[in-house]
């Protein structure tokens, strides 16, 4: 059974944007980061490191970001966009924050004539965009709106997805990274982590392993035509009188009246007959067709549970460093001198790997390992 990393961390809404002597020094110490790891281990590896939550939180924070920040994915996001399009590693970025992200699909496309992608190649990334988009904002229904995407792109047709959503009344964010190696299918367990600062109660998550059997029973229910799921969805509706047992004491039925605090208030009756004349042959070109959004699953999964017993999975799906603190001054505030050093440190590391003293950032990389070896012994 393969599994997912799944962790905690605090990202908090944070006002403000980042200052601008702090963005500028961001850019240039990831620029040296990513040399180093592209001329060890090459453009594919920095998308696997991307899409760990872990590396790129304790990215994040290297770079003087805000440790419990929403800002840790949008600026982090932007300084590497903006890298990779200045430095030849084989990589590019589309998307970004808000109205940036819409611009995904037409980057995609000058991506692709970049490196010189087919049709068939550009198509591909284009629908992992969208798709992962579908996914978080779907698929998986905790409450968070999507406002951040941003896929990364290698010259080999790889891709990396890290995206973002928000809950505005908690001041909550939640962050979903995708890889696409990884991905065998876009709603089976396909994410490389997803991380918040907390749990919810009555999260639908259809790409859960457990969702298997609702997955298939949500795709049977559309080929029986708009009519037959109508019928069902009102035997599920809830009326006016209220449940006996919400006066019971018993916990024995805790799940069965939390069914009635997520029922949809409507469906989209028009995207399920167009579904039901396109007859998707899986759950995941369901999830693909217009017009299938939040409601319409939701509903579907309630009526594959409550109906026909087949249960969905309503578990939420959901380890980090500083080297030169963070832009509000937690956990203590920016040393530029420490941080200009390090650039200067490293550009020298990259400059003498250039003229052919690769062995010594390789004799750095040994004695790392040995000396956390000893200390794992000691």
């Amino acid at each position: 059974m393969s599994s997912r990393r799944t962790g905690i961390a605090d990202l908090r809404l944070h006002p403000g944007t980042a200052p601008s002597w702090l963005v500028s020094r961001m850019e240039m110490l990831a620029e040296k980061i990513f040399v180093l790891i592209h001329d060890e281990y090459g453009e594919d590896e920095i998308l696997v490191r991307l899409s760990d939550p872990l590396f790129f939180q304790a990215c994040s924070n290297a770079l003087g970001y805000d440790w419990d920040s929403s800002g840790t994915t949008t600026v982090t996001c932007g300084v590497l966009k903006r890298v990779f399009d200045s430095t030849d590693l084989g990589l590019r970025a589309a998307g970004g924050k808000g109205r940036r992200s819409k611009l995904a699909l037409s980057e995609i496309q000058g991506i692709g004539e970049k490196f010189d992608f087919s049709q068939s190649e550009m198509s591909k990334i284009a629908y992992a965009s969208r798709m992962t988009a579908k996914v978080d904002s779907v698929a998986i229904q905790a409450g968070y709106q999507i406002y951040h995407h941003m896929i990364f792109v290698s010259r080999q047709g790889q891709w990396a997805v890290i995206q973002q959503g928000m809950r505005p009344a908690e001041r909550l964010a939640r962050r979903y990274h995708w890889l696409s190696s990884g991905v065998k299918s876009f709603v089976d367990r396909p994410h490389r982590g997803i991380v918040g600062e907390q749990t919810h109660s009555c999260v639908l998550d259809m790409t859960a392993e457990e969702s298997g059997s609702c997955r298939g029973l949500c795709t049977d229910l559309v080929g029986e035509g708009p009519e037959r799921v109508r019928r069902l969805f009102r035997s599920i509706r809830s009326s006016d009188q209220e449940a006996l047992t919400k006066w019971m004491e018993s916990d024995a039925w805790p799940e069965y009246v939390t069914y009635y605090e997520v029922i949809p208030r409507r469906m989209d009756w028009d995207a399920l007959k167009d579904a039901y004349e396109t007859r998707p042959a899986s759950y995941e070109e369901l999830l693909a067709l217009r017009g299938i959004g939040p409601a319409t699953v939701r509903g579907l999964a309630l009526i594959s549970e409550i109906v026909f017993g087949t249960v969905p999975s309503w578990r939420d799906p959901i380890r980090f460093s500083f080297a030169y603190g963070g832009k509000d001054g937690v956990p203590f505030s920016v040393d530029r001198k420490a941080m200009d050093e390090s650039i200067e440190v490293l550009a020298g590391a990259i400059e003498s790997a250039k003229v052919g003293d690769l062995e010594k950032v390789r004799a750095l990389r040994r004695l790392r390992q040995f000396a956390g070896r000893t200390s794992r012994k000691g």
